[in-house]
């Protein structure tokens, strides 16, 4: 009998999720976003441009752009993206770039439930044995915490948009799921399949070491390994099941794991990759905790309330492994985001974990809780569904006025189109969530993942909306496309462009978009050239780099969403001079 777990749960309310439903779930959210649309700004396009330059040639051990190593570190997200481009060139480039990313985010769906499944059947996580029985059976149990992890981890809104981008981010997001898969199997004390914990923390393992996370790799690993060997030491179930073979798959399963993690970053420092992900200095200003805070609160909801819950209602077991790996995941995704710049990014690899947390709280939530989420949820996510429709109408009709109005004031010159294909979408999302809503008010009111069904649902709702209705307004204000398409057209033909002082971002956008052959200011090949973009803030000095009599100003083209965002154009008036 298990006297120390808060978690009291009856076979019925364990029901499984229906499997198709929770792969139409799966297949709703990760399509959305990666089939349609244009690369976005900034760090979508770069990853793009990278991945397009390796394809056409680029040096596969320094990519970067025109020259430029990449401003992110991540060898195998290039290197992905760049064999689908090559592998299929019947697609559009940026289509077949996003192909890799598409069964990466899969991946980590996958590793999270399993994750959660084996934590689950720890015998600290199992629920109070009954003094008549009926308790929940111990798979049945770790299969429903198991759905409701994965509806926890698609309901939390700063997944969304940073998962659908083909950047290293993602492969560290896989890495991580993967990582957090193999330390729970690993940790499993009736483990018939020891390799399968190997396997999974191995490919997390090479994931993130060869995305540009070394660091993170040796952090997580040394935290899981400790996770590990405490399941060791934990309390054992009853089962018929020889107990010696547990320990004896452990002897061998996790020194392989600790040393192939060891061989990995030889491997890394050998290669010259152990920059570190993060810098060295905790924020200083408290402006930058509370910017810190707010992103949290937002980006890791609803899972982060759930999983403080968790924690106390669990305050007895942190030690534990079906808490004390998914705690230690956590924790190093939130000190990571504290130390860069890049703190959204950071963050998305404690999603998985967190959501695991949050799925243990609900064996422990009482019903007036799970009743306020279900309201909260839905009247969440409806006004915002509603929000989308009626701007959308907007857009089309001109009516309601006012929306219209502001968005021809936040999106300039952007000129509506009508597509059927898109509407059908919306439309389909939209009666499924109705159904949804109907269903869930009337069936199924035992199920513990019940309190999580709305918020995934309404989630993957809101995104599928915008991915379909907002599709061409989005790709209009968050793409390159137009300036450099603009940018094209002033361009003399048949020239290349030299460029000055341009993000990677812009110079991936304007040989993709706009089809231009870009030379970087100073390097061989600009005598050639009859054209010069130029940045701003770098016009005072371009003097110093090049010879202006040579050229003649043309035209100020500018990011219609975004007047701040311009580009400088100049003609070359007069033949280069030579050296």
């Amino acid at each position: 009998m298990n006297k120390t777990t808060p978690a009291i749960v009856t076979q019925d309310a364990v029901r499984r999720l229906p499997r198709p439903v929770l792969l139409l779930f799966c297949i709703a959210y990760v399509l959305p976003g990666f089939i349609g649309r244009e690369p976005w700004k900034t760090a979508d396009v770069t990853a793009f441009g990278i991945m397009l330059d390796l394809a056409r040639g680029g040096d596969w051990w320094n990519p970067g752009v025109l020259g430029a190593p990449a401003e992110v570190p991540g060898w195998l997200a290039y290197w992905l993206g760049a064999w689908a481009i090559q592998g299929l060139p019947f697609l559009a480039a940026d289509t077949a770039a996003r192909l890799p990313f598409i069964a990466l985010l899969l991946l980590t769906l996958a590793c999270t439930w399993y994750s959660v499944y084996h934590l689950a059947r720890q015998p600290a996580a199992q629920p109070v044995s009954l003094a008549f029985g009926g308790e929940a059976n111990p798979r049945d149990y770790a299969r429903t915490l198991a759905d409701a992890a994965l509806l926890a981890l698609m309901a939390c809104l700063g997944l969304a948009q940073l998962s659908h981008e083909g950047t290293p981010d993602l492969v560290r997001l896989a890495g991580t799921a993967a990582m957090f898969y193999g330390a729970a199997q690993l940790a499993l004390q009736e483990n018939r399949h020891p390799y399968r914990g190997v396997v999974g923390w191995l490919m997390g393992s090479v994931l993130l070491v060869f995305a540009g996370a070394p660091w993170q790799a040796l952090l997580l690993g040394a935290g899981l390994l400790i996770g590990i060997v405490a399941a060791g030491s934990s309390p054992r179930a009853s089962s018929d099941w020889e107990p010696a073979a547990a320990i004896d798959a452990r002897r061998w399963s996790v020194p392989l794991a600790a040393a192939s993690l060891a061989a990995l970053l030889l491997l890394a420092g050998w290669l010259d990759t152990l920059a570190p992900m993060v810098s060295p200095a905790l924020p200083a200003a408290i402006e930058e905790w509370q910017r810190w805070g707010r992103m949290v609160l937002w980006f890791a909801w609803p899972a982060w309330p759930l999983a403080l819950w968790t924690l106390w209602r669990w305050r007895r077991q942190w030690l534990r492994p079906h808490l004390l790996i998914p705690l230690w995941v956590t924790a190093v995704g939130l000190v990571a985001s504290l130390t860069t710049d890049r703190l959204d990014r950071a963050l998305l690899l404690a999603l998985p974990a967190m959501a695991t947390l949050a799925a243990f709280a609900l064996p422990t939530l009482r019903r007036s809780v799970s009743a306020f989420i279900d309201w909260f949820t839905l009247l969440f996510f409806s006004g915002c569904a509603l929000i989308i429709w009626v701007i959308w109408l907007a857009m089309m009709t001109g009516f309601p006025a006012k929306p219209a109005a502001n968005v021809a004031k936040l999106a300039p010159g952007f000129q509506p189109e009508f597509s059927v294909w898109l509407l059908l979408v919306g439309l389909s999302s939209t009666l499924a969530w109705l159904w949804l809503v109907r269903w869930r008010a009337g069936r199924h009111r035992q199920a513990l993942w019940k309190s999580l069904v709305l918020p995934a649902a309404g989630a993957t709702l809101c995104w599928i909306l915008l991915m379909s209705l907002w599709l061409p307004l989005l790709d209009f204000a968050r793409s390159y496309g137009p300036l450099s398409r603009r940018m094209a057209t002033l361009v003399p033909a048949n020239s290349c462009v030299v460029v000055d002082g341009l993000t990677q971002a812009q110079e991936s956008a304007l040989r993709y978009h706009g089809g231009l052959t870009l030379v970087r200011i100073g390097q061989p090949g600009q005598g050639a050239c009859r054209a010069l973009i130029v940045e701003p803030d770098r016009q005072d000095s371009l003097a110093e780099r090049t010879n202006l009599t040579e050229w003649a100003f043309k035209a100020t083209v500018r990011r219609l969403t975004d007047r701040k965002e311009r580009l400088l154009l100049y003609l070359r008036v007069r033949p280069a001079s030579t050296p």
